[in-house]
């Protein structure tokens, strides 16, 4: 059996809320493929978490812990029909991960009001790990080159608020990763305005910040987090006049890695022998 520690879980996700209570838009997505468990969504829903759905059987399991509507962010890439249908019909946001993916959702189900778009900035994006670190090979997400297009080609069709997204890396264990992909994505905000005259509601900073697995790593303060991407806000899109971007995050791991652990008996013993 999997046992968890509520308290703990109920403690970080107070700890993130607090760390950006400065950006009075501001919402955890929970990447619900971290754990997908009803009762954890539900735990994380009282402390005002969202869910971060890629599947349909996401979606009908965030639905069935009463999480439903804007409080729902879809982002899915190899995306079947019913999968978009689905989270269209519960008003979840639908995020875009491809330029052909604006074609599609017309097709499907109509363009809605509030539509967000992945970027991938391409290059490395390496911070000391590893895990997704080279955007340049990832199949994820718009060129901005697309993603200028897409929105305006989205805009034509009727959407009135967008909305930006990334996820670069995985399990960083630094207190820089968020700050840094904060700032690429909000100079692509102020440049996107510019140039287009779009303005972006909310910018989705995804997942990414991990846990420490080992006893010499310093472990992530998200309190120092979201001071850093506070600071870049204020310094980048507070003078291009958008002080009231909403901030959101799709953790997982940091969420929910330490609070977790599966109890088990083994019941087999391997013989060694030694020759």
């Amino acid at each position: 059996f999997h046992i968890y520690d509520e308290a703990g879980i109920r403690s970080t996700a107070r700890a993130l809320s607090q760390a950006f209570a400065w950006n009075p838009g501001f919402r955890e997505y929970f990447a619900v493929k971290a754990t997908p468990n009803p009762y954890i969504l539900q735990i994380l829903h009282e402390e005002g978490c969202g869910c971060d759905c890629a599947t349909y059987s996401e979606l009908l399991l965030s639905e069935a812990a009463g999480i439903t509507g804007r409080e729902v962010m879809f982002s899915s890439n190899v995306t079947p029909e019913q999968d978009l249908r689905k989270a269209w019909q519960m008003g979840a946001y639908i995020n875009l991960d491809d330029v052909t993916h604006v074609d599609f959702l017309e097709r499907v189900c109509g363009v809605p009001d509030t539509v967000c778009c992945r970027y991938n900035p391409g290059g490395s994006f390496s911070l000391g790990n590893t895990i997704m670190d080279m955007p340049r090979d990832a199949k994820y997400g718009m060129t901005k080159e697309q993603l200028f297009e897409g929105y305006q080609i989205l805009r034509d069709k009727g959407a009135k608020r967008f909305g930006l997204h990334a996820f670069l890396v995985s399990n960083t264990v630094t207190n820089d990763y968020y700050p840094a992909l904060a700032k690429t994505l909000f100079e692509l905000v102020v440049e996107l305005k510019e140039k287009t005259g779009i303005e972006i509601s909310f910018i989705n900073l995804s997942g990414g910040v991990g846990i420490a697995y080992r006893p010499d790593q310093i472990p992530n303060d998200i309190r120092v987090i979201g001071e850093g991407v506070h600071r870049v806000y204020d310094e980048v899109l507070v003078p291009a006049g958008l002080t009231d971007v909403a901030i959101y995050t799709e953790m997982g791991r940091f969420m929910m890695g330490p609070y977790g652990c599966l109890v088990t008996k083994a019941i087999h013993e391997l013989s060694l022998i030694h020759i």
